[in-house]
């Protein structure tokens, strides 16, 4: 079963193959913004894969294009919705922008 390994909160779960990585976070109460219900209709689930990427599944059409609206997006951006969880990955869950703004109150 793989393991996931969500950053910076440095929490581990280990997941069915094939589970969203998405699912696999909320199931285990880490927190991932997701406006739209995991359809792939926004971008407020992105995450970046810093371990693990090459063993994806394939990104699709939609999701690069929901992508393109996310914020801070790297070479190993994904939305979870849509990564399922095939390997050991590691995942950051990027600050916000709304977040950053509430630290310095």
């Amino acid at each position: 079963m793989p393991k996931i390994l969500f950053m910076p909160k440095g929490i581990e779960v280990e997941v069915a193959e094939g589970t969203p990585i998405l699912d696999a976070a909320l199931d285990n109460n880490i927190h991932i913004d997701h406006n739209c219900g995991g359809n792939c209709a926004c971008s407020t689930c992105h995450i970046i894969i810093e371990s693990g990427f090459e063993g994806l599944n394939e990104i699709t059409e939609d999701e690069e294009d929901m992508l393109d609206e996310a914020e801070g997006l790297t070479e190993t951006s994904r939305l979870a919705c849509q990564v399922m969880a095939k390997n050991d990955i590691i995942v950051k869950i990027p600050k916000i922008e709304s977040e950053w703004d509430n630290d310095t109150f």
